[in-house]
């Protein structure tokens, strides 16, 4: 009886074995339980040597007597109370979900090849192990797997030019990202990033770690960080979103409270962007972090040492409107900086972008306004008029519009525009500025 179902579609070569393992959804004939057993049995192969027979109705003459054998051995596959395996049933999803969860927590047996199968079985069949009380994070965290994760993205955009006309660029960049569970309490986490100018030449190109650290857990309310970690200042990024080398320790109250204490060096802020900030300076910093129904807020703090003339506070705000309409905003303050010089953002966004939705998108404009010696430069927009205070400029104001689309699951389109751009302290007439992206998440 033909049936709608999924099928473990597996392809042998003489000189490889199981070339590939994946789950097709498709019209087929329902798998047989035995056929399910030699296919996993394929799968580990190598793992074990041929055992004892442990069923009753499987003779030492079945084609399929060494694989269900060699798997009720490891302990992958289990029979009936009354010592029977029953291989002409046909195998159910709960029943191969439990052999998922039993070559998932046996992962470390197997080679890389074997363990990319596994986790694409898992997530396949997530839901079936959900039910069965088998989370993929827990059995993951069990055997200390590394569970891998990326992104790639091509990007066309403008940057300026001495006088302040643009030139454009077509660039590309792909991360990997390694999630290694140390032990319930730890992990390992890094981001190897390479970066590929397509339009000049390869030597504009380059290869590196953009961030390695270590987590630790104590208890449910206190992790800590270090290495060079990801750190995000505001709502918005206009002011910080890129990384710290470092050390820093989180609270974790509920969802509406969060504090952070740390210390290091920022990433990107150097002398190009704070005429007042020494190279490699470190630096203390605490935020406070929360959100509440349709609020979300955010108050920083930095301090330097005494090779910078740095004090800077501020924070940000996002307040839903609605259930599409939101309005959101960043202020900072360099109270040690001559003149105090402040930045500041605020916008109107609307809709709820999601990578796995295709069609959803969301736009949004603001206005921002910043002094030299008040921003990082670690900035989060792709472009920026920001850049007119490296090149110059005490004061730089502009508008900028953002737009998000997602085009396929997984694939966002993406755009950025600043216009009437207002520069002070020079006499260079700065440019508008665009990019446009495609970004691609795995």
């Amino acid at each position: 009886m033909a049936e709608e179902t999924r099928t473990l579609e597996l392809e042998f070569s003489i000189d490889s074995g199981i070339k590939k393992g994946k789950f097709v959804q498709r019209r087929v004939s329902t798998m047989k339980k035995i056929l399910a057993i030699a296919a996993v049995a394929a799968l580990t192969a190598g793992v074990s040597a041929y055992a004892a027979n442990p069923f009753s109705d499987v003779s030492t003459s079945d084609w399929a007597y060494q694989a269900v054998s060699q798997l009720s051995d490891q302990g992958i596959v289990e029979g009936y109370p009354d010592g029977t395996f029953r291989g002409q049933r046909n195998i159910t999803r709960y029943e191969l979900a439990q052999i998922i969860a039993r070559l998932m927590a046996n992962e470390d047996q197997f080679n890389a090849e074997q363990r990319a199968t596994i986790d694409k079985l898992a997530g396949e069949y997530a839901d079936e192990l959900d039910n069965l009380g088998v989370r993929v994070s827990n059995l993951e965290a069990k055997v200390g797997n590394i569970s891998w994760s990326g992104d790639a993205r091509m990007k066309w955009n403008e940057e300026y030019k001495a006088d302040g006309s643009t030139k454009d660029n077509f660039d590309g960049r792909m991360r990997i990202n390694a999630h290694a569970q140390v032990n319930d309490n730890t992990y390992v986490e890094g981001l190897l990033r390479s970066d590929m100018n397509f339009k000049d030449t390869e030597a504009d190109s380059s290869t590196y770690m953009q961030r390695l650290y270590v987590h630790h857990d104590f208890g449910d309310k206190v992790g800590v960080n270090i290495g060079k970690y990801a750190e995000f200042f505001g709502q918005t990024g206009m002011f910080f979103d890129s990384e710290v080398k470092g050390a820093e320790a989180t609270y974790t109250a509920n969802d509406a409270f969060s504090l952070t204490a740390g210390y290091g060096r920022f990433a990107d802020w150097n002398s190009d962007w704070n005429s007042n900030v020494k190279e490699n300076a470190e630096y203390g910093y605490a935020q406070i972090n929360g959100a509440a129904g349709r609020f979300a807020y955010s108050l920083d703090y930095i301090k330097g040492n005494d090779e910078s003339k740095v004090e800077v506070y501020g924070g940000g705000l996002t307040i839903g409107l609605t259930d599409k309409f939101d309005v959101f905003g960043d202020y900072f303050k360099n109270s040690d900086a001559q003149g105090d010089p402040d930045a500041w953002t605020a916008g109107l966004g609307y809709g709820h972008q999601d990578d796995a939705r295709v069609g959803s998108f969301r736009v949004s404009v603001a206005r921002v306004d910043a002094e030299k010696n008040a921003v990082l430069g670690g900035y989060t927009y792709d472009v920026s008029a920001l850049d007119a205070l490296t090149m110059g400029a005490s004061s730089v104001k502009f508008w900028n519009a953002a737009a998000d689309v997602t085009v396929a699951k997984n694939v966002r389109l993406h755009g950025e525009y600043d216009w009437n751009v207002d520069a002070k302290g020079t006499t260079t007439d700065f440019d508008d500025l665009a990019t446009v992206s495609l970004n691609y998440v795995f």
